[in-house]
């Protein structure tokens, strides 16, 4: 008797890249003038402030899934980090010094005086960043994936599939988003100039920082190494730190309901 062959078992979380998610509707958003730049951004829902920061080549839409919990109880700002998604840049290099100084004009520019940062990949380095060079500015930081020198980086991840993936993804939203379309293949030369040598903070300063930082990263990242987030987390004073199971360097798309309520019970921690 033939037998019907077994389905194939479906391909484990951290392999996986789900779809670009949609941002809700905002309550406003546009373009603010910063730091001789065009920043977008989005304003959702009302109480304290947290701003959301995407990872490099990417674009606030991927905090779809996370923006319309967190911004039940609390103010959620999304932005596209200069020349990423709909934000235009200038002729200065790359920088997460000059992102983040971004997103500080940002935060003046609405009035707001301070803020807790949730951050993914070159958005949790612009979180620890803003800890670092912009304490006053900052309540906590959810630095997610997130490297402070290139070491932490594995070596070959724009060929390991699942990123490889992601890099041509992010390409097409770059076409679809940017006033530059066409500059996409100069933009990613741009941005891996920044990561061959950029962040690179000492223990010294990561061992200065004061702000409540929670250190995070899926256990099956493909890009960052995991002794280096665990160095981190040591480094940091009073910093936690948190595996986030069968996911990887987008575990925020994989499994947003687990990603999600540990950055609201973060969120939520007293001091």
């Amino acid at each position: 008797m033939l037998l019907a062959p077994r389905a194939r078992a479906a391909q484990p979380l951290w392999l996986q890249l789900p779809p670009t998610p949609g941002l809700p509707k905002a309550e406003r958003s546009g373009h603010a003038p910063v730091n001789g730049i065009k920043l977008w951004y989005a304003v959702f829902g009302q109480g304290e402030p947290v701003v959301f920061l995407h990872g490099g080549l990417a674009n606030a839409d991927y905090w779809g899934l996370q923006v319309p919990a967190v911004a039940r109880d609390r103010q959620v700002i999304v932005l596209d980090s200069r020349g990423h998604g709909r934000s235009t840049r200038d002729d200065r290099p790359y920088g997460y010094d000059l992102m983040a100084d971004d997103v500080v004009a940002l935060l003046d520019f609405l009035n707001i005086p301070k803020a807790a940062i949730v951050g993914w990949s070159d958005g949790g380095i612009l979180g620890l960043d803003l800890a670092i060079r912009h304490p006053g500015r900052v309540t906590k930081v959810f630095a997610f994936a997130a490297n402070t020198d290139p070491s932490g980086v594995m070596d070959g991840v724009e060929k390991n599939p699942t990123f490889a993936a992601f890099i041509a993804r992010a390409g097409g939203e770059y076409r679809t988003l940017s006033a530059t379309p066409g500059a996409y293949t100069a933009f990613v030369d741009a941005i891996s100039k920044m990561w061959a040598t950029q962040p690179n903070w000492t223990d010294a300063q990561l061992s200065s920082v004061r702000t409540p930082i929670l250190v995070a990263d899926g256990d099956h990242d493909e890009a960052i190494k995991r002794p280096h987030t665990e160095m981190i987390a040591a480094r940091i004073p009073g910093a936690g730190l948190l595996m986030l199971p069968w996911t990887s360097h987008f575990s925020f798309l994989q499994d947003p309901a687990q990603f999600t309520w540990h950055v609201q019970h973060f969120l939520s921690k007293q001091p």
